[in-house]
């Protein structure tokens, strides 16, 4: 074996250099998946396939950067060509820039985030004459992209409908998408299932972008869901090779749609499969292992396989019961407190795992009383703050005049004069002549049907636009400084003293204005070639395929506070599971539906116990605060299936007090 490939292990070292036909790597937890992608990339271009004839595809723009990074190291700095690292949204984006046409939609559509994607669904909810108490617009959207998800068009939703709410909601669903295609818009959820329509109705375009790649490798693969599922298998078809790297036992994100049962079924689905097992985990402890390979083993759907741990650790777990909430967090904090204060144990070496969003609470309040440094993950992202949404949508402003949603959110922010009144007149206007809000504006003026006023608030902000409109196309290496002179010239520092009564207010919108600029100005830096619209897509994508807080979070010093999801694919030294308890892991809803996702809550706490390295103490309450009185809580069934002990009855049957 070449000296390149000496630092893998056997299983890995035959992953790495199996290149051809449908392959299965089952990467258990902390046994070096990454390593494996990278360096198989390595070895299909060193056996003779072009760069850019190999795709590797991710959920993360994270892991797609750390992917390419890596790559980049093994390759060397001499190939100027690399592999093309997308996530499955980047890739259907490239797909959709060329060939969206094809379906009606320009070439430089936007993409909507959430508000703007609400505030379509409001209107569409509106021309059928939907109460808003009737169906909420987040609850239509809801429904629509579990269609999406399963590749569902209005016209199949309106054939299957399954009660009077999923009728209004078809409605709803269609007429949604007219008027996403008129705004020359698409949701995330869009990316995936316009690309599946494109694949499913021309076959000489699916041809066309099957013959650009010989081999696909495939992440995280037990997340995948059914279209992710359909556009892979349709551009692998003609060759089938095709590697998948996951694992069924780290499978949690059913509620989201992913399919277990892609990686489960992977060698039906492609007959001839290779299945290679990597089971050496170099990440934690043989005690905890023990309890993880216990735990997981009572899921009878799962590829069987057991993690062999290379480190020792006799006295790393620990398992205590509590008398209620408030000594579980108090015995917690009270020993991360010694640990840090008198052991020198570094707090962003310690994690706090929890099923639920409302169980950080006691932790804090122990932490803070404790002078413990400690971050919350999972609060409010970067790109749902109110200022920066206001700034996202004065650029897309800039970059599409005619998309009438951001239009809409920043045409009288900060106020300049333009009321409701003159807005409903030009609504009115644009839907009696079918044009666009923004191309009604001009003949709205020639008329002075708005008043003097109000004409001179629109031509201004018209004027504003225009203006800016050209800065940024005609210096795209200065998207930043322009952008810079746009929030002076609008008087957005004023409306933020304006609006908020704090001086620390203050600080903190000017900062996470200043926090935006940046982000344009490391955009350019990176892009060969920057635009205003490029910036843009880059932000949709990474708003929803990243938390963008996530990552400066987990660099800043001071325990961690997470659910068990947002830990997925993280380590620490010392882990503290807490909670675990029937009811809240596996959570309640588990419990009364199908056996399938009591089995998930189980991958679930499995990838808990799997976080921690060398540490991990896994604790529950007897008893719990519900609406102000005490309720007793049973233990986890998952506390004796790892221990390797018999669940008691009551256990199972639940306790009515809770």
């Amino acid at each position: 074996m070449t000296d390149r490939l000496a630092e893998l292990n056997p299983s890995q070292r035959e992953a790495v250099t199996t290149l051809s036909g449908p392959l299965l790597v089952l990467a258990g937890a902390g046994s070096g998946k990454t390593r494996v992608i990278t360096y198989r990339m390595a070895e299909l271009i060193r056996s003779g396939i072009q760069p850019s004839r190999i795709l590797s595809v991710t959920f993360t723009n994270k892991a797609a950067r750390e992917m390419q990074e890596r790559a980049g190291k093994l390759l060397g700095k001499s190939r100027s060509e690399r592999p093309l690292v997308a996530t499955f949204h980047s890739l259907c984006v490239r797909i959709l820039r060329e060939e969206i046409a094809a379906l009606g939609y320009p070439a430089n559509f936007t993409i909507y985030d959430r508000g703007d994607q609400e505030s379509m669904a409001r209107t569409a909810l509106r021309d059928i004459r939907v109460p808003e108490k009737s169906m909420k617009p987040g609850d239509l959207l809801s429904l629509i992209s579990k269609w999406k998800g399963a590749g569902v068009s209005p016209e199949q939703a309106r054939d299957a409908v399954d009660g009077d709410l999923e009728a209004l909601a078809a409605a709803g669903y269609r007429r949604y998408q007219q008027g996403m295609k008129a705004a020359g818009a698409v949701d995330f959820d869009d990316l995936l299932y316009l690309t599946d329509r494109l694949f499913t109705t021309s076959p000489e375009l699916l041809a066309r972008h099957q013959q650009r790649f010989d081999t696909v490798q495939i992440d995280e693969y037990q997340d995948t869901n059914g279209l992710q599922f359909r556009l892979i298998e349709s551009l692998v078809r003609p060759h089938h090779n095709i590697c998948v790297v996951g694992d069924d036992d780290q499978a949690i994100y059913g509620w989201r749609g992913a399919e277990v049962r892609h990686i489960l079924a992977f060698p039906q689905h492609f007959p001839g499969t290779k299945i290679i097992r990597l089971v050496d985990n170099y990440r934690s402890t043989s005690q905890i292992l023990a309890l993880a390979n216990q735990l997981v083993t009572n899921n009878r759907n799962r590829h069987a396989k057991q993690l062999l741990a290379h480190k020792d650790g006799p006295l790393s777990v620990k398992i205590k019961e509590h008398p209620d909430e408030g000594t579980e967090a108090l015995d917690v904090v009270r020993e991360i407190t010694w640990l840090t204060k008198q052991k020198g144990v570094p707090p962003g070496d310690i994690a706090i795992l929890f099923r639920t969003n409302d169980q950080p609470r006691a932790f804090e309040t122990e932490l803070r009383r404790a002078q413990v440094p400690y971050v919350l993950l999972g609060s409010q992202s970067f790109f749902d703050r109110r200022e920066i949404r206001d700034l996202l949508a004065y650029l897309r402003v800039c970059s599409r005049p005619e998309d009438e949603i951001p239009l809409l959110r920043i045409i009288n922010v900060p106020p300049r004069g333009i009321g409701a009144t003159t807005i409903e007149k030009l609504v009115g206007r644009a839907q009696k002549t079918s044009q666009r809000l923004w191309n009604a504006m001009p003949p709205a003026l020639q008329t002075g049907e708005l008043g003097q006023a109000a004409g001179n608030a629109i031509s201004g902000f018209r004027t504003l636009i225009e203006k800016y409109r050209r800065q940024f196309a005609e210096n795209p290496r200065a998207l930043s400084t322009t952008l810079e002179k746009l929030i002076d010239e609008i008087g957005y520092h004023a409306e933020i003293e304006k609006q908020y009564e704090q001086a620390t207010q203050h600080e903190l919108r000017k900062t996470m204005l200043g926090e935006l600029v940046t982000a344009v100005r490391q955009y350019e830096s990176r892009t060969t070639h920057p635009t205003l619209h490029g910036f843009l897509q880059e932000t949709s994508l990474g708003g929803r395929e990243d938390e963008p807080d996530k990552d400066d979070k987990l660099q800043a010093e001071g325990v961690k506070l997470m659910t068990l999801h947002s830990a997925k694919g993280l380590e620490f030294p010392r882990v503290y599971l807490v909670g675990m308890e029937e009811g809240l892991l596996p959570h309640k809803r588990s419990t009364s539906e199908r056996s399938g996702d009591v089995d998930e809550e189980r991958r679930l706490c499995y990838v808990g116990v799997t976080r921690a390295r060398e540490f991990l103490t896994i604790s529950r309450a007897q008893t719990r605060m519900k609406w102000g009185k005490p309720r007793v809580c049973q233990p986890s069934r998952f506390l004796f299936e790892m221990q390797g002990l018999p669940v008691p009855p009551q256990v199972l049957m639940g306790d009515d007090r809770r």
